[in-house]
């Protein structure tokens, strides 16, 4: 036992950093004998133990190197982001959606993991991540007919102020190799072709079954690669709008081929990804998978004509998980056509309530699949207006405001009256831009005396 003057380091790194007394995140000793609630109780997924069920969701950052050695490369700045969520008691950390290929990246600013190369800068940051007490994870991702677009800052200074605007070969893009499941002109994102000025997107090209078979083969290497960086989960991400989302959709994926048509077909791609990836993982290494639920476009005139895909299309998806060897499956929604008739970022609590859904029916099922809910901060957003009178809260308002969102985190996750969960975890994606301590500040309003880092304890808050 070290001394109690000691001051030790967490071992196996090239450079100090306090070992933390207790994690952070996680209730004190003194506290158990309190009632915990589920948030803040650990959670075990195959052989990696969450210290709390908050997670940070990916969050495209658009901050790597778009040419030379370092492209794709993870940087100090995804340390300074990452590593703080981290420090302030998040229990698992991802990445950002990381192409397996170059051109399946978002933008030339998006990381990338299609080259050992990259791998020393991912070990740097999940390594960080992991000295302080949380699991670091990867979401691995194909953008597919909305790639090679530009940062969306660059975006907001062009003409118009556009929401998405092409990347061109000058900045980095790659406009002759975007691909998606069909090709040409037609099958742009946003339905504008690549000569129209109003337009973000380029026209993709159809990828080939040869090509299929390529990516598959990517998705795993890249899978490879991080478990070489000493990555604790690995996500696939097959929501909003990108590549398998295409392929899942019967509005972007109109092929004759087996890889379009029936669901069976359709799903084909992903099911292929998964169990490349879950035979080139250890056994023990969670695997999650990230879906948009519904792509809200039942009600439109493409969705009656060619179907959607929807919440019982995802019922369906999610019963097959569990027997290819995924773990949890992170609901979100939405992305894949223009003409979706929800706005996913104005919106309310749909995207929990689905979730719930979903694991319901996995239950019902007697399957075994954890399910993490996106859309906490606007679930907390309806509290607070349903029970404010007035509506919202002023923005002085912190302690209401946090309690809101305290409540609604809680509710989520806690079984009542007899009824299951809403979900099993929560990932949480702008709140912790606007406040990386936040774990810490739901943990204050809710009462429940966590850890902090031993560097912020002088200023730890006061208990309620």
């Amino acid at each position: 036992m070290a001394p109690i003057n000691a001051n030790p380091g967490v071992p196996n790194l090239p450079y100090f950093t306090p070992q933390h007394v207790v994690s952070p995140g996680t209730p004190n000793l003194n506290a158990t004998a309190q009632r915990i609630p589920t948030l803040f109780t650990p959670l075990t997924i195959r052989s990696t133990t969450l210290r709390n069920r908050i997670q940070v969701a990916p969050m495209c950052q658009y901050s790597t190197a778009s040419h030379g050695p370092q492209i794709g490369a993870l940087t100090d700045y995804h340390i300074a982001t990452l590593g703080h969520y981290a420090l302030k008691g998040a229990s698992l950390v991802f990445i950002e959606a990381t192409g397996v290929q170059p051109h399946g990246r978002i933008s030339p600013n998006c990381p990338g993991l299609w080259s050992d190369a990259q791998i020393p800068a991912l070990r740097r940051v999940s390594d960080f991540i992991k000295s302080q007490g949380a699991a670091s994870g990867i979401q691995l991702a194909h953008a597919g007919r909305k790639a090679s677009t530009a940062a969306p800052w660059a975006a907001m200074r062009s003409p118009g102020r556009k929401i998405s605007m092409r990347a061109t070969a000058d900045v980095g893009g790659w406009p002759g190799d975007v691909v998606g499941p069909m090709g040409g002109e037609a099958w742009t994102w946003d339905g504008k072709a690549s000569i129209d000025e109003r337009g973000g997107f380029w026209a993709p090209r159809a990828l080939s079954e040869g090509e299929i078979g390529e990516l598959v083969r990517d998705w795993a290497r890249a899978a490879e690669r991080a478990v070489k960086a000493g990555v604790n989960v690995i996500e696939i991400h097959a929501a909003h709008g990108y590549l398998l989302h295409q392929f899942l959709s019967p509005i972007s994926n109109q092929r004759t081929d087996r890889y379009g048509g029936s669901f069976e077909n359709r799903t084909r791609l992903l099911v292929e990804i998964v169990q490349a990836i879950r035979t080139v993982m250890p056994a023990t290494m969670p695997l999650f998978l990230r879906i948009s639920a519904t792509e809200w476009m039942e009600e439109t005139e493409l969705g009656r004509k060619f179907g959607s895909w929807d919440v019982e299309s995802s019922i369906r998806l999610a019963k097959i998980l569990p027997g290819l060897g995924v773990d949890l499956l992170d609901v979100s929604s939405g992305g894949n056509h223009p003409d979706q008739t929800i706005l996913m970022y104005n919106s309310k609590d749909y995207q929990t309530r689905i979730a719930s859904r979903i694991r319901s029916e996995i239950k019902k099922a007697g399957l075994q699949l954890f399910i993490g809910a996106v859309g906490l901060i606007t679930e907390a957003e309806q509290a607070r207006d349903i029970l404010e009178e007035g509506g919202a809260a002023g923005l002085g308002d912190v302690n209401v405001e946090i309690e809101k969102e305290a409540r609604a985190a809680v509710e989520m996750t806690e079984p009542r009256d007899g009824r299951e969960p809403m979900a099993d975890v929560v990932l949480v994606a702008r709140q912790f831009m606007r406040e990386p301590e936040w774990v810490l500040k739901v943990a204050w309003q809710l009462g429940v005396d966590v850890a902090w880092p031993n560097q912020f304890l002088r200023v730890r808050f006061p208990k309620l």
